[in-house]
């Protein structure tokens, strides 16, 4: 059973073979016949029944652990590079692994993320912003109903993201 935790997402570790093979007395290697080495599996320092730690989670997002801080923090919608570096900057954070951070450089990490308008509250006003302008039937609000482009590009030729795929017409030759 995997147990969570708020700034980290914890999985049991359990080897291949059931984990860790124990030593075998000598008589009862004797009664089967066979000599039996002690092997132990080891899988990246965890042993069986720890939790092994494989995302932290900030912004209700959880971010890569392998990554830089940097890189990672740009798994959240809302934060790109520049933001990323800013947030970096502020909280004077070392751009090192995020596995490699402690609990509380964590939390001075999501306390600075909480700052910026990310995830669900920025879709959620980018949505609203674009049901604004279908409403009041301006020339952008029309555009988005008619699912063309809405910035001046041509539309005779190209446009095909906003177009979708080509609908060909039957009888259009010269």
């Amino acid at each position: 059973m995997a147990a969570f935790c708020a700034s980290r997402v914890a999985v049991p570790v359990v080897s291949a073979k059931g984990g860790v093979v124990s030593k075998q007395s000598s008589a009862a290697s004797a009664f089967h016949g066979v000599s039996v080495k002690s092997t132990s599996v080891k899988m990246a320092g965890a042993k069986r029944g720890e939790l092994q730690v494989r995302a932290a989670r900030v912004a209700g997002v959880e971010i890569p652990n392998n990554k830089r801080a940097e890189t990672a923090l740009t798994y959240v919608f809302g934060i790109g590079n520049t933001t990323a570096k800013k947030i970096m900057a502020e909280t004077g954070l070392e751009n090192k692994r995020v596995r490699e951070f402690e609990e509380e450089e964590l939390t001075t990490l999501r306390a600075e993320v909480d700052k910026y308008m990310i995830e669900g509250d920025l879709r959620r006003f980018n949505m609203m912003n674009i049901k604004r302008l279908k409403e009041i039937q301006c020339y952008r609000g029309r555009r988005h109903i008619q699912g063309l482009p809405m910035r001046g590009q041509r539309t005779k030729t190209n446009a095909r993201t906003r177009k979708g795929k080509v609908k060909t017409v039957a009888g259009k030759k010269k």
